[in-house]
């Protein structure tokens, strides 16, 4: 207000002038352009004829001064007659009187600082004979002004005390939103919310009492593939199935419901938001089943490999009381026999294993295998020709065991159906991809299964719960960006060769 206060005061000073001084120039011309005036200066005293005529135009326009003058600029009128035929002052005349012109100007007179305009006077042959000056005062001019500014100012008041008073309400009810928090507070709980909503592991959506998406975290767009740019939609464009109009109506909280989200099984919990006893919105949060999965899968491959290690264990001990036998008995050759041969087995195993396989993930998890493998007479080689460098982080234990631990076994289990109990694992790192191949001595696969042999639930073999090992392979397989490629060889059997890149791709 005070900026717009001031920038009118400029344009309305400037305004105010510009008027005057057109005022005071159009009766200058036309008291220079009056027959009586112009013929008064015919006459031996002018003055007579010329101050009645100027001072009753003066008083009817409102200037301060109605000045005519001859060419020597003596005065012919004058508000206070006894200045007449003294010169005028000023030192304004020269345009008027010299070319002609008419223009206005200001100058500081006898009666003070003024604003003026000039007019020539003609006779008429044409000839400059006098002058008009018509004058306001500078101070009447600022009075003026000042006048208008003080009308303006009251109105510029008013509405300034308005908008205070205006402003004063919108804080109170604006504050009444947002719980009385200062600006500062809000920016600080917005980026502890981006924090926390980032670091959730869980999935987030929230709805108003519309049902429209106001607020989605990453994890919920990863879990559930769907875009940044569906909030502000409606839920059931963005999620068909979802059940949270159920908890908008019925305000109940539900926990650990299961359902299908875009082809995904996610446990869900659906909280109702309550405001003032009314519910406004509710906040859904799930996890992937499948995580859960992995991790039971996980767990329980780990407690496989518990198993295998006493399995083995258990063979050691068999085969130590067997040569404890044999020296009891004296047959000390065939005891050296046996160890010579024992000692050769694992010699090159633990070569392999040891000096050409560097990573220790796969190390354990080889080991598991070979006890196991000891266990069921089944014998489980690793390809000499092997070499494995440490894996990338993104590669972890979980993954390995996942993948490892279900081709190797479903191998086993090929086999134990085979005359020829024989399993072979081979693995390199060279290339752009790390390759681990599992070849079998069984039956192979048969054609019209290997387009369904990953998927969930489908199995060759009997018994319940069967078909989820291979599936959970594909799935970790493809989080890594890796492809599997099955092959019957002509030896019989089966091969799967799992090609995992050394790195990860962006995914847009």
């Amino acid at each position: 207000m005070v900026i717009l206060t001031g920038t009118y005061s400029y344009f309305e000073t400037k305004q105010t002038e510009q008027h005057m001084g057109q005022l005071a120039l159009q009766v200058a011309t036309t008291v220079s352009f009056m027959p009586g005036i112009q013929e008064a200066f015919k006459l031996e005293n002018p003055s007579e004829v010329i101050q009645p005529i100027v001072e009753q135009i003066r008083e009817e326009v409102g200037a301060e001064f109605i000045i005519v003058g001859n060419k020597e600029s003596i005065r012919y009128s004058h508000p206070q007659e006894w200045k007449i035929g003294k010169k005028m002052v000023g030192g304004d005349n020269d345009r008027a009187l010299l070319k002609g012109e008419y223009y206005t100007s200001k100058a500081v007179g006898s009666l003070g600082p003024s604003l003026r305009g000039k007019a020539p006077i003609f006779d008429p042959e044409g000839n400059i004979i006098g002058i008009v000056s018509v004058g306001f005062m500078q101070e009447d001019i600022q009075a003026v002004v000042f006048n208008k500014l003080i009308k303006f100012s009251m109105i510029a008041l008013l509405v300034l005390v308005l908008g205070i008073g205006g402003g004063i309400v919108l804080a109170r009810n604006i504050r009444k939103d947002i719980l009385g928090l200062e600006p500062h507070q809000i920016a600080s709980l917005y980026r502890e919310r981006n924090a926390i909503l980032f670091s959730i592991k869980e999935g987030i959506i929230a709805v108003d009492e519309s049902g429209k998406i106001t607020l989605m975290n990453q994890t919920a767009i990863n879990i559930l593939g769907i875009k940044e740019d569906s909030i502000n939609q409606q839920i059931e464009k963005v999620i068909p199935n979802t059940e949270m109009y159920r908890v908008l109506e019925s305000g109940k909280f539900e926990s650990d419901q299961e359902m299908i989200l875009k082809d995904k099984v996610v446990i869900v919990n659906r909280t109702p938001i309550i405001e003032k006893g009314r519910i406004v919105g509710v906040v859904a949060t799930f996890r992937d089943k499948t995580e859960i999965s992995e991790m039971v899968n996980t767990l329980s491959e780990v407690r496989k490999y518990s198993e295998d290690l006493r399995a083995q264990t258990h063979e050691f001990t068999n085969k130590l009381y067997a040569l404890s036998g044999l020296l009891q008995l004296g047959e000390y050759q065939e005891a050296i026999d046996f160890i010579q041969t024992e000692s050769s087995t694992h010699q090159i195993q633990s070569r392999i294993l040891l000096e050409q396989i560097h990573d220790h993930k796969v190390q354990a998890i080889l080991l598991g295998k070979i006890g196991k493998a000891s266990e069921h007479k089944i014998k489980f080689t690793i390809d000499p020709n092997s070499f494995l460098k440490a894996l990338p982080e993104h590669i972890d234990l979980s993954k390995l065991i996942t993948i490892l631990g279900n081709i190797i076994d479903n191998a086993f289990e090929e086999v134990m159906k085979s005359d020829s109990k024989e399993v072979t694992f081979f693995t390199t790192d060279i290339g752009n991809d790390i390759v681990f191949e599992v070849a079998d001595k069984g039956n192979g696969i048969h054609v019209e299964n290997q387009s369904d042999i990953f998927s969930k639930g489908f199995s060759t073999k009997d018994g319940k719960n069967r078909g989820f090992g291979l599936a959970s392979v594909k799935q970790v397989v493809t989080e890594l960006n890796g492809t599997i490629e099955i092959q019957n060889l002509r030896s019989g059997g089966a091969a799967f060769s799992i090609f995992i890149p050394k790195k990860m791709k962006n995914v847009s």
